[in-house]
């Protein structure tokens, strides 16, 4: 597989999947003897768990190292492992602040009607309203 075909699968630009190899994120990838690139099972791995890993927000320094360890040889089988068990944490933490933050939203939607109306009715003021911080939704 080329360049193109290697970035058209994950919906990458050439530019990307290039990137990638040139600062580390993905190991270097062989090339034919004319020094065209060619993708492998092994490489499209690379690229597929760099992408998904950069939309979950880890950073290029994170894969850089990664990547890195991969090609240093010896036993890096536990830093690698501490780095994604590291990346995991990360994105649980994330994903528990932004469920706690769409909870909020789907409160504020599901009530937002009626919290109008008791405001324009008098029956809650800036001085009696709701404390969001307290609530259980």
């Amino acid at each position: 597989m080329n360049s193109k075909e290697a970035a058209e699968m994950f919906g990458l630009t050439t530019d990307t999947v290039r990137y990638y190899e040139r600062v580390g994120v993905i190991p270097p990838i062989e090339r034919d003897k004319n020094g065209y690139r060619v993708y492998t099972t092994r490489d499209l791995n690379w690229i597929y768990l760099a992408k998904s890993l950069r939309h979950a927000g880890v950073s290029i320094e994170s894969l850089i190292e990664f990547a890195t360890l991969s090609q240093l040889g010896g036993n890096v089988e536990e830093a690698q492992k501490q780095i994604l068990y590291d990346q995991l944490q990360e994105i649980t933490d994330k994903l528990e602040k932004m469920t706690k933050t769409r909870d909020l939203l789907q409160y504020k939607i599901n009530t937002y009607d009626e919290h109008i109306a008791k405001f324009k009715s008098g029956e809650v003021t800036s001085e009696n309203v709701e404390e969001l911080w307290k609530v259980k939704y």
